[in-house]
């Protein structure tokens, strides 16, 4: 029996987008122990997954931070006696747990720190959406369109029942739309007085939710001030729970960011506004309900792959080009294509 360990202990949008590669895996070796070795935020999502074991939880900022309780989470995982180890995640401490682990059948990209710590090395495909190269990395020969996989999530009931009276409690009806205004860098964020001009459009005719992590609570808090009849669930929700609420709304219109990956989930349209980031860096919103736009006439984008806190041209026209009048146009063509 083959007993198979993922590495993945990035962030939450790469968390979800390991998914359809471990519902592959399961497809390949149906009767294989899978777990997955994951930072305490994702943690949750990879625990929902019902292709998924066990998940080990790797503290980097607290419990694991020091090189010696690496080794001894090291030692913890060679003790398990995996057969096979795949690591989508391509930092140093991953490369270091493979190379202590003991397990000769090792899987790690191209541009992984300490690459040839692995034992079979897969071309990292720039070219290609990050699902795609995850799913390289287990050897699955995708073409056309078969590489479109949804993540599945597994709602307890419990959640479902939680997110349906929190909704009944606002008198939020079935016209719901969602807006996720945050991200963790500056320049990945749509101007909030953008945002504020799209939720007004959008207020007469549909009931808004923010929805967010906890360092979104101001940017969504300066809407709430503006628009009484705007509610902000940020900081308030768990990634599942989060998942749950979004299958209730209409739409989900995000910047790129976690909430984008958190709609592939649930599988609803999602239109993502790309501001200093573009969608051939391969994270954009792939099942056919959704979309993006993004304003790249512009010789300074994109000028990095994650984003700054501020812009590095004191411009910050990708964001500022991308009217709303054009967001609010393609929010009602893709309404439009649901109805």
């Amino acid at each position: 029996m083959e007993k198979i360990l993922i590495i993945q202990t990035a962030f939450i949008g790469d968390a979800v987008l390991t998914l359809p590669m471990i519902q592959k895996l399961k497809e390949f070796f149906p009767d294989a122990v899978i777990d997955v070795l994951a930072i305490p935020l994702t943690s949750e999502i990879f625990t929902a997954s019902p292709y998924v074991d066990n998940v080990i939880v790797m503290d980097k900022k607290g419990k694991h931070k020091s090189f010696l309780s690496l080794m001894k989470l090291s030692k913890e995982i060679c003790n398990q006696n995996y057969s096979k180890i795949f690591s989508p995640h391509r930092s140093f401490r991953s490369a270091f747990i493979v190379m202590q682990s003991g397990v000769r059948n090792t899987f790690g990209f191209s541009n992984s720190s300490f690459k040839y710590v692995y034992r079979n090395i897969i071309e990292y495909g720039l070219d290609n959406h990050e699902v795609q190269r995850n799913l390289a990395l287990i050897g699955y020969k995708f073409s056309g369109e078969n590489w479109r996989i949804l993540p599945k999530i597994l709602v307890p009931p419990g959640i479902q029942e939680k997110i349906t009276c929190l909704l009944k409690e606002h008198r939020i009806n079935e016209n719901l739309i969602i807006v996720a205004p945050g991200s963790a860098w500056s320049t990945k964020r749509y101007p909030l007085e953008y945002y504020e001009t799209v939720i007004e459009y959008l207020i007469p005719k549909y009931s808004v939710i923010l929805l967010g992590g906890i360092l979104d609570k101001e940017v969504c808090s300066r809407i709430t001030e503006k628009f009484n009849e705007v509610i902000s669930f940020a900081g308030s929700l768990s990634l599942i729970e989060s998942i749950e609420l979004l299958k209730r709304t209409k739409i989900l219109i995000c910047n790129d960011s976690a909430p984008t990956h958190l709609g592939m989930c649930a599988d609803i349209p999602v239109l993502t506004l790309y501001c200093s980031t573009i969608n051939d860096f391969g994270f954009y919103p792939y099942n056919a309900k959704s979309s993006s736009l993004s304003f790249d006439d512009l010789p300074c984008k994109p000028c990095g792959i994650h984003g700054f806190n501020k812009c590095p041209i004191g411009t910050f026209a990708c964001g500022y080009e991308l009217k709303p009048e054009t967001v609010i146009s393609k929010i009602e063509e893709m309404l439009s294509n649901e109805s």
